[in-house]
């Protein structure tokens, strides 16, 4: 039976625990952490394993056959390097990096190591991604309205830009990589801007992050796509969180790993039918007939992303998972850009 060893027994580290319990083909032989208890933990929830402070000792114990690596973003670099000097295939949690020039080296590495590695965009997984990619070749899209607003996240290296990239590069990339995903085109410029001050020390003690951003982007197809992403929201309410897809007579409204509304596919509201909805003067009416078609998410496309991955070490056939490494470098390139031209205060160019 293969050998699987966990890296990073946090909140990340725990949802794919409760994934990787029950595949019985494998065995959970060791978790690795800074703080021994944590590691400990999970060896009692997994009913089984060793509980390791220092991932070589857990390396050359265990000798495992395929790792998860469910660490901050600025400690990724040393375990990479190693996991991939003893050849083990490895499922890391994103962001590769926060340093570009690293992720690039590290996919070289992988790439030259010929390695079954694998990244946590686990929405490209979601079965209404079907019906997103269907509607998207049969509407052509003119432009995507996008958007990711919620609350801090309780973890102490998220309030602090340095040390998490910020919310676009942390947890917003995951609406990038979907864009991608979803437009299967490449981003070619994109333009950001930050704002700050909403959110007071008073309110977040240590918080040094922007509290809301919105970026631009041009995709190679000729998409163009505005996103914005905050982390201000004190309720539900505050904002409705989705991308919009428009085509010149229809849209899709995708919320992440939720649900696609489709509007204008319907027979009563195609354009031949619905006469008047533009107004002389050139002013958009809504379709009356206009009900919309949704499909909700029915499978835990978690579980999906973490067992696609651990059949690709077991059989030694990686086609079947949706984010290799070398593709989720590229949605990374395509965040760190992002942070790089508010910085900047310029359009950058995205260059993988």
């Amino acid at each position: 039976m293969k050998k699987l060893v966990l890296i990073g027994c946090g909140g990340i580290g725990a949802y794919h625990l409760e994934h990787l319990v029950q595949f019985k083909d494998i065995e959970l032989a060791g978790f690795c952490d800074l703080l021994l208890d944590r590691a400990e933990d999970f060896a009692l929830r997994a009913g089984g394993g060793k509980a390791y402070t220092d991932f070589i000792t857990m390396y050359d114990e265990t000798q495992p056959d395929m790792v998860f690596i469910c660490v901050p973003p600025t400690c990724h670099g040393k375990i990479e390097f190693e996991t991939i000097r003893r050849g083990i295939p490895f499922f890391v949690e994103k962001p590769l990096a926060l340093d570009l020039s690293l992720a690039k080296e590290l996919v070289r590495q992988v790439d030259a190591k010929g390695l079954i590695a694998a990244s946590g965009f686990q929405c490209r997984y979601d079965n209404i991604n079907d019906t997103a990619r269907e509607f998207i070749q049969e509407h052509p899209i003119l432009h995507v309205a996008a958007s990711c607003v919620g609350g801090i996240p309780d973890a102490p290296w998220w309030n602090v830009k340095s040390t998490s990239g910020g919310q676009l590069v942390e947890q917003t990339i995951h609406q990038l990589d979907m864009l991608r995903y979803l437009l299967q085109s490449e981003p070619d410029t994109v333009y950001s801007v930050a704002s700050r001050g909403y959110i007071t020390q008073e309110e977040s003690p240590g918080y040094f992050t922007d509290d809301l951003s919105t970026t631009l982007i041009t995709f190679q197809n000729g998409v163009t796509c505005t996103m914005m992403t905050g982390c201000y929201s004190l309720n539900g309410a505050a904002w409705d969180s989705k991308m919009t897809f428009g085509s010149r007579s229809a849209r899709m409204d995708y919320h992440l790993c939720e649900k696609v509304s489709l509007f204008g596919v319907n027979e009563a509201d195609k354009t031949s039918e619905t006469q008047g909805t533009i107004a002389g003067d050139g002013t958009q009416r809504k379709s009356e007939n206009e009900v919309g078609v949704t499909v909700k998410n029915q499978i835990d496309f978690g579980l999906t992303c973490d067992r696609t991955f651990v059949d690709a070490v077991l059989t030694g056939d990686a086609s079947r998972v949706r984010s290799p490494y070398r593709d989720a470098y590229k949605s990374v390139a395509f965040a760190l850009a992002c942070n790089k031209s508010m910085e900047s205060g310029q359009p950058v160019k995205v260059v993988y």
